[in-house]
């Protein structure tokens, strides 16, 4: 069984998270949302906020894609982590050169840890390209509509956090 680990904050999922994950379960049997905790990034919902959002999201896409998709969180080394959950591979989403330098140095990391661990990349659709959930948390409190990067009931919770 081909298991795949796709981490992140998801402070809040958005469609472009929501585009690689769907992309991502046509590459593996399982798949795995390693939903970070992070503490140093401060997140506007909490650890099962977040999790509950990315379950809620996942579940269509389980159906559809036929590819048992689960939320992980975790607070360890993301190698630990894809050895936790059994993981071989570990998929990132790039946006633009800035992602890809970063993720490059984290790659080679991981590799010095585990080379037995492949990383794979999935670019954003262009149209995803922009997408990021820093910039969709601030169009949100600053009272702009955000329905173009989240889902409805996404939306709703961010809409709920900055009444």
């Amino acid at each position: 069984m081909r298991i795949g680990l796709y981490p992140g904050t998801f402070d809040p999922i958005t469609i472009g998270h929501i585009d690689i994950i769907r992309r991502a379960a046509a590459l593996v049997d399982r798949l795995v949302i390693g939903v970070a905790i992070n503490r140093d990034k401060g997140p506007l919902f909490s650890l099962e906020e977040r999790v509950a959002m990315i379950e809620a999201e996942c579940r269509a896409l389980s159906a559809e894609t036929g590819t048992e998709i689960v939320a992980h969180p975790f607070e360890n080394l993301l190698i630990d982590c894809a050895h936790d959950v059994g993981a071989q591979i570990i998929i990132r989403g790039l946006r633009a050169v800035a992602d890809f330098e970063y993720e490059f140095q984290m790659v080679g990391m991981n590799r010095a840890l585990d080379s037995s661990v492949e990383t794979v990349f999935l670019m954003a659709e262009a149209r995803h390209q922009a997408v990021a959930s820093k910039l969709v948390k601030e169009i949100a409190r600053l009272n702009g509509d955000v329905s173009k990067f989240v889902t409805p009931p996404v939306r709703e919770a961010l809409e709920a956090k900055f009444g």
